[in-house]
């Protein structure tokens, strides 16, 4: 029975990718964007392919905001043979997606374990159509995944590929939040410390100007998708000057209140951070899917009070949902209903109608409402689960002490 399913999740990967390409290749259509989706690759990162080649980063370039490890996969693209770098980038982006699939594929396969969190990566991420081919999230949550999926088994390389997923794009550092306490937060957190010490020291061997980034990604305002970004929009409505321009790699609001909220999103992810290290403190009760849940609501968390909510960001969400659903154990299947729900939002928002944000029309502020009002409602639900699961009082047998849990006991260390 369960090799019938994989061979059924083997044929449907085959299958929602095939589309995805498709989708790709006919971009240019309307509801597809016209393009614009394509154009990061064929335009933008290779354009910093050029630079990055010349061993600096782009350090006067507005639109360059990531971290030092993002020059290499940028570069990446350029060393496959005989295909230009449109075809090199897409192709390692689904050899990612497919090294993806394949370990959850994995771990869901083990004795005790479910196959619902390849399902969901499998189907979960066309819901994007074809963005994911055309950005490297991809490859990040790959990252992300594999240091989630390693953390039974070694918590070196748990703390391994979370650096090197961070270096690349900041957010995955926050999946070592939920390593259980004592030795194996120790073991993950020095290992984590000293690959991305080596590496960002290798980094700064080979290029120029690695940490120019931060300047780019100070500078940012409140992106239109961004929760900060609806409440504008309704202001908008309601009679507020200003309007929306295209700065630092995003569409964002200029005018009345922007600092304001742009400074009240801040405030909203420190409350969140203070949040995660309250649930870290008070946490009684460890699962082996505690890990896995706890990535979901962290990065969740800080991405509804981020300025920046852009679609590719869903990638990550399915990713780590889809790592929560491979343990039966998990608090977090609500949660990763409505991010299926919000990522096909995101789909029609962009870059089917995408003008119709941009012009912040009532069309724009529904869909905007609807999707951010979905990651809002799956933050709050993760967190409130995430708590009440690791809070909750051990039920104690007649002997006064705490029942054992029917989950196998987290790892100590390896």
């Amino acid at each position: 029975m369960k090799r019938r399913r994989l061979l059924v999740l083997a044929a449907a990967w085959l299958a929602t990718r095939a589309l995805m390409l498709w989708l790709l290749a006919h971009n240019s259509l309307s509801l597809l964007g016209r393009g614009g989706v394509a154009r990061e690759v064929w335009h933008l990162y290779h354009h910093w392919h050029g630079v990055l080649a010349h061993g600096a980063f782009p350090a006067h370039d507005p639109l360059w905001q990531y971290p030092p490890g993002a020059g290499p996969v940028l570069l990446s693209p350029a060393l496959l043979p005989g295909l230009t770098y449109f075809q090199g980038f897409v192709a390692l982006t689904l050899a990612a997606d497919l090294v993806t699939a394949l370990a959850l594929a994995r771990a869901g396969s083990r004795p005790g374990r479910s196959l619902r969190g390849p399902a969901l990566w499998i189907g979960g991420l066309p819901l994007l159509l074809h963005t994911p081919l055309a950005r490297y999230d991809v490859q990040v949550t790959a990252l992300a995944v594999l240091s989630l999926l390693a953390l039974g088994r070694s918590t070196r390389a748990c703390g391994a590929f979370a650096a090197m997923g961070a270096l690349v794009k900041a957010w995955p550092v926050l999946v070592l939040l939920g390593v259980p306490r004592g030795r194996p937060t120790r073991s993950a957190w020095t290992w984590a410390a000293a690959t991305g010490s080596a590496l960002l020291a290798l980094l700064c061997l080979c290029f120029d100007n690695p940490f120019a980034f931060l300047r780019q990604q100070g500078g940012r305002g409140v992106q239109i998708e961004s929760l900060g970004g609806t409440a504008l929009l309704l202001a908008t409505h309601a009679g507020r000057p200003g309007r929306v321009r295209y700065q630092y790699g995003a569409m964002e609001f200029t005018g009345p209140y922007v600092s304001l909220v742009a400074d009240s999103c801040l405030a909203l992810t420190a409350v969140a951070f203070g949040l995660l290290l309250l649930w870290r403190v008070r946490c009684r009760r460890w699962t082996p899917a505690t890990p896995h849940d706890a990535a979901l609501s962290a990065v969740l968390l800080f991405t509804v009070t981020s300025r920046v909510i852009s679609p590719q960001y869903m990638v990550w969400l399915i990713g780590l949902a889809a790592v929560c659903l491979t343990s039966r154990h998990t608090t977090q299947r609500p949660v990763a209903a409505l991010v299926v729900a919000a990522t096909a939002v995101s789909a029609v928002v962009y870059p089917a109608l995408y003008h119709e944000v941009v012009a912040c029309s009532w069309t724009g502020v529904a869909l905007m409402l609807l999707r951010n009002g979905l990651l809002a409602a799956a933050a709050c639900l993760s967190f409130a689960r995430l708590w009440h699961a690791g809070t909750a009082r051990v039920a104690t047998g007649t002997g006064g002490h705490p029942q054992a849990q029917r989950e196998s006991p987290a790892p100590a260390s390896l």
